[in-house]
């Protein structure tokens, strides 16, 4: 069955009528993950997401898959060691979501970084994350520096840092990872919302869900329920009646998008503020994304807000850094704000907080972990996964296999590793203009969707006239119609956020082209003028929340069921 949301009645069914041997809550790269380790290993596995897929922290990080260079600094060596080395396996297995990103650390007079320490720091970080040598930090003259970065401060500055990082999709690497482990078997729906926890002999065997597009609810059982809801862990462990010991600390991190038209920034730029955090500026399809901030949050989860304070922290930073670059409110096309589900920690602020992952058990048997980075997803999932396997083996005698997936290609990643991938977009080029794509159309297709490119191809192939009836221009369409086939996509904000990024990194597109999105949407999903009405709706909120900081907007009729 295709990972389509046109099969949503069938998928329910199996949800329904089925036994499984582990139930995940939540659809993030963490539970992703989970599914997929598990499903590999023969672990009967279900997932249910309430919103989208990634709509929560795993679509609204800085997108980079990186080492945590600055938890050296907290001397957290151990995470260092390993999300370092996680980084090579993520990179590898998914090329085409995942790209080494050579890093600057410039270095200022009075900074927080000092030549001698940053030279130790760097060479210690390629130690511990086992950093290929062709990536190997090098240290960098002020003029050096300069050649890299032209715009950044020239006043005290000492030289720089040169180091790799890797920058990811988000939010496309998590559909990825999910697409994968439906592949393998698992079963997995968004717009599913857990509202009661089920239990026999005070042992949690399952839930009850509700769909948030049709308002149906049902039972779904399982031997064991693992809750990976992100945010949302405590709300589920309230359920359990469990939430006790630690908690969740949330912080909010936001990001600008700016031109590069206005901010001509070619180089990726790691950099210290006057209060001592560090912000990432990075170049990215045409524009220059900076960020993040780190403050407390205790509000809507699902929709955090951009604020005119954590806009201006943002500009001011980048006037600190690159003073010679002029923006103002007015140039910046679009944000993003993110919740990061950290562990509390007394006294601590909000930069200062371990990203470390931790796994707690309650007496009814629920596992929920929390914390923890992108990076470090595969790792988390296989710390839970042989849990759940001592589990199955105790109780049932079951042996399963060990954990595979250090070694798998994620869906779209079956490439042969990455020093293939350009060899492969080069190969797609003919099979793209064959049906009327331009070369760097067909090229942008293969890069984006590496191994299943061929798939897209097909179904534009075959869906050609539908293109010219809605007026949608090829690229676009074959990403629409892929999405809907094959990555359940079911609104217009999946498509245009988390499917391809465009409300955040080409919101033109999104403009242009998204009353011919919705109707061909609407045609495919068969919507009625109240749920088309609700997703333009929702659509149009989201485009706001992206471009006006919060205290700017007006009352706006806001869709239900949609974030």
């Amino acid at each position: 069955m295709k990972f389509s949301a046109l099969n949503r009645k069938e998928m329910i069914g199996q949800l329904k009528n089925e036994t499984y041997d582990v139930l995940v809550i939540g659809g993030g790269i963490t539970g992703a993950g989970i599914a997929l380790d598990a499903q590999t290993r023969g672990i009967k596995t279900a997932l249910v997401e309430m919103q989208d897929f990634a709509a929560g922290t795993s679509s609204r990080s800085t997108k980079l898959v990186h080492g945590g260079l600055r938890y050296l600094k907290q001397f957290e060596v151990k995470m260092v060691a390993e999300v370092g080395k996680e980084r090579a396996i993520v990179y590898e297995n998914g090329p085409h979501v995942t790209t080494p990103e050579w890093m600057l650390l410039p270095m200022h007079k009075g900074g927080t970084f000092g030549k001698f320490s940053t030279s130790i720091g760097l060479r210690v970080y390629d130690y511990l994350a086992g950093v290929k040598k062709s990536e190997r930090r090098s240290m960098l003259s002020a003029d050096q520096t300069l050649e890299k970065a032209p715009l950044v401060k020239k006043e005290g500055l000492k030289g720089g840092g040169y180091y790799v990082e890797y920058r990811t999709d988000d939010a496309r690497l998590t559909i990825e990872v999910m697409k994968a482990a439906h592949e393998k078997g698992a079963v997995a729906c968004n717009y599913t919302k857990v509202i009661k926890l089920s239990y026999e002999n005070g042992k949690v065997v399952g839930a009850l869900v509700e769909d948030q597009l049709t308002g149906e609810q049902y039972e779904i059982h399982a031997k064991l329920v693992v809750n990976a809801s992100g945010p949302w862990v405590d709300e589920i462990r309230d359920l359990d009646k469990s939430k006790n010991g630690k908690v969740l600390q949330l912080t909010k991190g936001v990001h600008l998008v700016i031109d590069q038209s206005k901010f001509p920034l070619k180089q990726a730029v790691y950099f210290d503020t006057p209060d001592g955090r560090m912000v990432f500026a990075i170049p990215r399809e045409g524009k220059a994304y900076v960020g993040t901030t780190d403050t407390f949050y205790d509000q809507d989860k699902a929709n955090p807000n951009v604020t005119l304070s954590d806009r201006s922290y943002i500009i001011n930073a980048i006037h600190y850094m690159f003073p010679d670059v002029k923006i103002t409110e007015k140039d910046i096309e679009s944000s993003w704000a993110g919740v990061r589900p950290l562990i509390y920690e007394e006294g601590k602020n909000a930069s200062e907080i371990s990203r470390k992952d931790e796994i707690w058990e309650s007496q009814s048997g629920l596992i929920t972990i929390a914390g923890g980075k992108l990076t470090g997803y595969r790792k988390m999932a296989e710390t839970i996964v042989d849990l759940l396997a001592k589990k199955f083996q105790e109780s049932e005698g079951r042996n399963l296999k060990a954990c595979n997936t250090k070694h798998m290609p994620i869906s779209g990643g079956d490439l042969g590793g990455s020093s293939k991938l350009e060899a492969f977009v080069n190969s797609q080029v003919k099979a793209g203009v064959a049906i009327g794509l331009t070369k760097e159309e067909a090229k942008d297709l293969a890069r984006r969707y590496g191994s299943n490119v061929s798939e897209v191809f097909e179904l534009l192939k075959s869906k050609k006239m539908d293109a010219l009836k809605y007026g949608l221009p090829l690229p676009l369409f074959a990403k629409l119609v892929y999405a809907i086939q094959n990555e359940m996509t079911v609104t217009p904000i999946d498509f245009f956020n988390r499917r391809t990024g465009a409300i955040l990194f080409d919101i033109k597109t999104v403009k242009q082209w998204s009353h011919k999105v919705i109707q061909y949407m609407k045609d495919e999903f068969s919507w009625d003028e109240k749920e088309l009405q609700k997703y333009t709706w929702a659509l149009e909120n989201a485009l706001i929340e992206a471009t006006v900081p919060v205290e700017e907007r007006k009352e706006l009729p806001t869709a239900s069921n949609e974030n």
